[in-house]
């Protein structure tokens, strides 16, 4: 006599009807979900992979600007250029190789290659626009287009330089934007900021300065 209740033949009818289903589905969807499957493990290694390659690229990166700077500082531009121009071309995505433009705009700059620094800082900006390095560049940029005689752009970029660093320096970027100016001839626009110098910075040496200045200039137009 079987002990199997209804029940139980019930349950387990069930379960092999279960089972069956399972294993229909399996059967026409097993291949896909697999594939599915080995494409993310694929997307997941490669992203890995991927990270890895570029940490190892910015290392060696980092490792070559900072050897190039040391050369900068030790005056022997010629070793530091040449290492820059490699950096920033072999390494173009890493942060380091954006540095070393900056790094080849010193250079330049120091070498009296005025135009060309000026183009290597305005490519750094391209690629690193914000921060202290960047506010740093813009500087730069501003003192190249003047020593380039570039004085339009000069004054405008000296200009756009008034607030990002501390009060003495700002009014010094309001004097060199009158200096463009009056070298362009455009005297009532250089008085207009050396009279924001004493308006919004009157603490600073620029101050007294200033004062004589729009004297000069308004002294001149008689």
């Amino acid at each position: 006599m079987s002990l199997e209740s209804p029940r139980s033949v019930q349950l387990a009818d069930q379960g092999g009807e279960a089972i069956e289903r399972l294993q229909s589905f399996w059967a026409r969807s097993g291949r896909i979900l697999l594939a599915a499957l080995g494409i993310l493990i694929l997307v997941g290694a490669g992203g890995y992979f991927m990270r890895r390659n570029q940490q190892n690229r910015e290392s060696q990166a980092a490792t070559k600007v900072a050897e190039a700077t040391a050369y900068y500082w030790q005056g022997d531009y010629a070793r530091s250029t040449e290492l820059a121009k490699q950096v920033s071309t072999q390494f173009a995505g890493t942060r380091s190789g954006a540095d070393a433009l900056r790094l080849l705009g010193d250079n330049q700059f120091w070498n009296g290659e005025f135009k060309p620094a000026a183009e290597s800082y305005r490519k750094y900006l391209q690629k690193s626009g914000s921060g202290l390095l960047a506010d740093a560049a813009r500087r730069s940029l501003a003192y190249a287009l003047e020593s380039d005689h570039q004085y339009a752009e000069a004054a405008k970029a000296y200009d756009e330089l008034v607030g990002r660093f501390d009060r003495a320096s700002s009014a010094e970027f309001l004097w060199a934007s009158a200096r463009c100016l009056r070298a362009l001839g455009q005297g009532d626009q250089a008085i207009e900021r050396l009279r924001r110098i004493e308006r919004e910075f009157g603490e600073t040496t620029y101050a007294r300065s200033a004062m004589m200045t729009i004297a000069e200039i308004e002294a001149s137009k008689g």
